[in-house]
């Protein structure tokens, strides 16, 4: 599954070369992966009350090209490893107006319980395994 999210450059974003400042991708990457969750059937709201938690573990953005104030883009989003106890989605950013390809990035999460210790989901919650699973992207 990719999930498609829109986002629309606003001007607090944008440094003092009128370009987006590098800080914002990975803010855009949580609405995108937020955006994700809620179209597999996973929200991340859910999922805290269930006692499961994603705090990030590691996280890679590549910038190819700059986006500018008021430019729309899309980010298209996809889980591109899954573990019992992580999950890596990848993000796509590209220009609605041109369809450049702008930018690339991962964020890996770690699955953990309220202890904040990882947890096995396909064993304890193997209800959000199998959604997690089934929007894997081939």
């Amino acid at each position: 599954m990719i999930s498609k999210s829109k986002i629309n450059v606003r001007y607090a974003e944008t440094d003092k070369m009128g370009i987006v400042h590098h800080s914002v991708y990975p803010i855009w990457f949580e609405v995108a992966r937020t955006d994700f969750g809620k179209e597999a059937g996973f929200r991340y709201a859910d999922l805290e009350q269930k006692g499961i938690y994603t705090p990030l573990v590691e996280l890679g953005v590549k910038y190819y090209k700059p986006a500018d104030y008021d430019d729309e883009l899309e980010i298209r989003t996809r889980i591109s490893k899954l573990t019992p106890a992580r999950v890596q989605f990848t993000y796509e950013v590209y220009n609605v107006k041109t369809n450049e390809f702008l930018s690339e990035g991962f964020t890996t999460h770690a699955l953990v319980g309220s202890n904040f210790r990882p947890m096995n989901m396909k064993k304890i919650h193997p209800d959000v395994w199998e959604l997690m699973l089934a929007s894997v992207e081939e």
